[in-house]
Order: structure tokens, then C-alpha cells, then sequence
């Protein structure tokens, strides 16, 4: 086991428009705890953050619904043992109900805001949080309540930064535009599914995100853990074991993908790469996402030791511009309707330009971002 900093996991970005300082590797915390039947004990947690920290990473991610706010309280525990608090960017997101029957007690509301934001730092044994997620769009409560409700937060002291996770491209750009337009605080980071399985935020949400001064934190990088080439298949059916086919099992959007084709093959081409540069599947698809336009710091979880460490490397090299081609093509998501006007030369061309030639296309002309 490796011990030490990592060179790579120290080259911190600035989260979009702000001065935070984040490693490119930030550490997703949803298996610490046991709640939920498929995590992990505080000991075994705390030495997965130890060993991060001691890398050099600084950007620890949870949430108060993971594994029923045992994730936030063994993260409190570690720093209020271990110290060095002050040196790590902490977030954590709130949206899920906390008390079944109450319908005030989740969402995105500012009563649940501020309950959620209290319970959140007892939890972690701190008076701040260095950024704070809106968990999920409720589809129900104004955006300019949520983003007066988060400004205020701010302007206490009790949150440094904002972001939203798992919302609609809209939604930002409107939670955006509002806050350029009555001083508020602005969104600075989105979190969001990105995976050589999963591209769709490509068609709004990346164009969006660099148009607006917001970084992409992508979750689940790896796709539920098919890109690891952990998993067999029979037939279309996922073979694994442990605590990912628990996963498997436990949530059901991450099973579909599984059960269709394209991923599959996908996979062929990922461990194809993997072998070519003397790298693990894993870090290969690490690489790939973390290293994508709009992409500030990408989430790694990890069930063991072995398993951080060699996620914790993934930007130890530069994958070849062809074999990135090659996982891009691989990868490519469907073009669907409005975008494929925008690839087709008789629009662009004809009855756009005019049939002259345009070679300084915005980035949302373009649809899915293709490989830089």
C-alpha cells in the first residue's frame, strides 16, 4: 500500500468562477456508514479518509440522507479526533425527507433548508460547511426561494459556496441568471451523473456549466462499477459480488444499465485501452471524465484500501489523444432532436451561413461534446 502524497491529487483547481481550491479527486462518502446494509464500519471509513487526506486530497463529499446521516457524523468524528479541519473543503447536499409523514421535513423549501443545514453541522461537528448542494430538483419550490434562502445562508457564515446536484439544465441557468441579477450568491459547481456510460449532460448541462461559470463534479464515474470490468456477464445479465452487486441490487437505475448492450460493449473498449497503456479499467475511465471540458473535481468512492489507492492514481498519466478518440466514439451518445440540426452541414452550412464556412462555433452549437 502506498503511502505519501500524490503529485496529481495536489494540482487543485478552482471550483468554476470562485477561489475554492479543490483536488481534481474529491472523495464520495454515500458507503460510509452501515444503514442502508451495503456500507462500511466507521473504522474502515476513517482509514479510506485518512489515507485521501494524506494523498493530498482536500474535497470530501456527502450528503445528510447518506446511510441515514451516519456519513456526515463519521466524518464530524474523524475531524474532531484527527483535527485539520480547517485544511479540507467539506460539502454536503440536503433535499431527502428526514421524517416520513412531514411533508416540510424534505424537499427544497426553506423551512427544510434551514433543519436540514442544523442537523448537517451537528453532524459533522462544525459551524460551517465550505459548500452546500441542493441534493435534487423537488419540482416544487420557486428558485428564487431556494437561491434567497441559500444566499442568506451564505451571508451568516454558515455556508462558504453553492451548488446544485441532479437538477435541470434550465433550472441552473434560471438559479444563475437570477443571482447575476439581484446579487446573489451564484452556483458554483454542478454535480451530476458523467460517465464514458452516461453523456447526456452534454447536450445542455456542460455547455450551460461553461457558458455560466460553474465546474461539472461529476458522481458515479464509473458507472456503478461496470467500467471497473469487475462485473461478467451472462447474456445481458451483471455477474458480481460484495458490496457493488449489493448496490446493484438496492438500486434499480443503476441495474437498468446494465441490462442493455451498448454498455457492454463499451466495456470491451474500455479494457482494449486499459491493456494498451499498462493501466486498470478504472483509471482509465477516471481519466477520461476527470480530464473532460467543464470537469472541476470528479467523485471516487471506494469499499477497500486497494481499491482507493488505484483510483486515487488515475491521473498519474495522460491517456494518447487516439485511444481517447476511440473511448469517445465508443461512448458517443444518441443524437437526438434539436441537436441534430446542428451536425447537419445543410443547416449549419446552407441555411445558416449560407454556405459559407463557420470555424468559430460556440460550444452549444456543436450538441454532445466531442473529444477536445
Amino acid at each position: 500500500m502506498s503511502v505519501g502524497p500524490i503529485e496529481s491529487l495536489s494540482r487543485y483547481h478552482l471550483l468554476g468562477q470562485s477561489g475554492l481550491r479543490v483536488s481534481p479527486l474529491a472523495l464520495g462518502t454515500m458507503s460510509f456508514g452501515t444503514d442502508f446494509g451495503w456500507g462500511m464500519p466507521e473504522e474502515r471509513a476513517h482509514s479510506l479518509l485518512a489515507r485521501y487526506l494524506e494523498a493530498g486530497g482536500n474535497f470530501i463529499d456527502t450528503a445528510d440522507g447518506y446511510t441515514a446521516g451516519s456519513s456526515e457524523r463519521i466524518i464530524g468524528d474523524y475531524f474532531a479526533r484527527q483535527g485539520g479541519r480547517e485544511r479540507s473543503v467539506i460539502a454536503t447536499k440536503f433535499t431527502a425527507n428526514a421524517s416520513p409523514g412531514d411533508p416540510n421535513a424534505g424537499g427544497n423549501g426553506r423551512k427544510n433548508i434551514y433543519r436540514a443545514l442544523e442537523a448537517s453541522l451537528r453532524r459533522l461537528k462544525t459551524d460551517y460547511v465550505d459548500l452546500y448542494w441542493v441534493h435534487l430538483w423537488d419540482g416544487l419550490t420557486p428558485v428564487e426561494e431556494v437561491m434567497q434562502t441559500l444566499t442568506t445562508l451564505v451571508r451568516e457564515g454558515k455556508v462558504r459556496y453553492l451548488g446544485l446536484s441532479d437538477v435541470p439544465a434550465w433550472y441552473f441557468a434560471r438559479a444563475q441568471t437570477l443571482a447575476e441579477r439581484h446579487g446573489w450568491e451564484r452556483v458554483v459547481a454542478l454535480q451530476l451523473e458523467y460517465s464514458l456510460a452516461e453523456r447526456n449532460i452534454e447536450r445542455e448541462h456542460i455547455p450551460a456549466a461553461l457558458s455560466m461559470g460553474a465546474a461539472i463534479t461529476p458522481w458515479s464515474p464509473l458507472a456503478g462499477g461496470l467500467l471497473t470490468g469487475k462485473y461478467t456477464r451472462q447474456g445481458n445479465q451483471p455477474k458480481g459480488e460484495g458490496r457493488a452487486h449489493a448496490l446493484l441490487q438496492a438500486v434499480p437505475l443503476v441495474a437498468e444499465k446494465f441490462l442493455k448492450d451498448r454498455p457492454w460493449a463499451l466495456l470491451d473498449e474500455v479494457l482494449a485501452v486499459a491493456r494498451e497503456v499498462g493501466r486498470t479499467p478504472a483509471q482509465v475511465a477516471l481519466n477520461w471524465v476527470a480530464t473532460r471540458p467543464g470537469v472541476g473535481s470528479t467523485l471516487v468512492g471506494a469499499s477497500s484500501l486497494t481499491q482507493l489507492e488505484d483510483n486515487l492514481h488515475a491521473l498519474d498519466f495522460t491517456l494518447p489523444a487516439e485511444l481517447s478518440a476511440r473511448l469517445e466514439k465508443a461512448s458517443r451518445p444518441e443524437l437526438l432532436h434539436p441537436y441534430v440540426f446542428f451536425e447537419s452541414p445543410f443547416f449549419t452550412r446552407g441555411m445558416v451561413a449560407g454556405n459559407t464556412h463557420v470555424t468559430a462555433e460556440p460550444a452549444w452549437f456543436r450538441g454532445p461534446l466531442q473529444a477536445p
